[in-house]
């Protein structure tokens, strides 16, 4: 499904801040599974993350989702490719503070032009699904860590994407929400979606429905492992 190779990110080139987060990266992960790129701070995870979320251009190498070539597509075509094909979960949610759940679970639809009374049911069909349509009209701000979370993972959902990325998704959760997190998980990959997290949590890289595990360290992969 998606296709790395020999990807390359330099910050701040020619600079003498000038930092290389990839060193010549070559992957190939398949549609349906769970990935986690593990590692620790500094070792280029949430780099190679963001670049297979095309949040981010590689510096050099070449990437390919599907059959399309996205190293050198415009960025109005990259944009449209993110927003209809990958949902995201940041580390620090970014729901948006003085709006309701159901507002920020619609927000990453509206670009696509539908309805919004379409777009509405569709988000309102999600916080149900998440035991959360009732609070709907709650400002986020009021919500639980719990409840942020799950409407995080609910509007990573409203555009149906094929794959969803998590940055540190446990980082600010106590164990029982990050097994729950990870059971969720487990729910969205039984869908068929493709799950990718970057993490250095070992309830996220032990978890039984991990498929396989990248381990990085200084900007390589220095092993993988995969589930029987």
């Amino acid at each position: 499904m998606i296709q790395l190779r020999d990807i390359k990110k330099v910050f701040n080139a020619g600079r003498p801040n000038e930092f290389t987060a990839l060193y010549g990266v070559s992957l190939d992960i398949d549609g349906g599974g769970l990935t986690v790129l593990k590692g620790p701070s500094g070792s280029g995870k949430t780099t190679l993350l963001s670049i297979l979320g095309c949040m981010a251009r590689p510096t050099a190498g070449r990437i390919r989702f599907k059959d399309l070539e996205l190293t050198s597509l415009p960025e109005r075509f990259l944009a449209a490719t993110r927003r209809q094909s990958f949902g995201f979960i940041f580390q620090q949610l970014n729901l948006i503070k003085g709006i309701t759940a159901l507002d920020n679970v619609m927000l990453p639809a509206y670009p696509n032009g539908e309805k919004r009374s379409r777009i509405e049911a569709r988000a309102l069909a999600l916080l149900d699904a998440f035991s959360l349509k009732h609070k709907a009209a709650a400002n986020v701000e009021w919500l639980s860590g719990g409840e942020a979370q799950r409407v995080a993972i609910a509007r990573a959902l409203i555009n149906d994407p094929d794959v969803i990325i998590a940055d540190e998704p446990t980082a600010h959760l106590d164990s029982k929400l990050s097994l729950e997190f990870m059971e969720t998980m487990q729910r969205l990959k039984l869908q068929g979606r493709t799950i990718l997290i970057a993490s250095h949590d070992p309830i996220a890289y032990d978890a039984p429905c991990v498929d396989r595990v990248i381990e990085m360290r200084d900007g390589v992969v220095i092993d993988e492992n995969e589930s029987a």
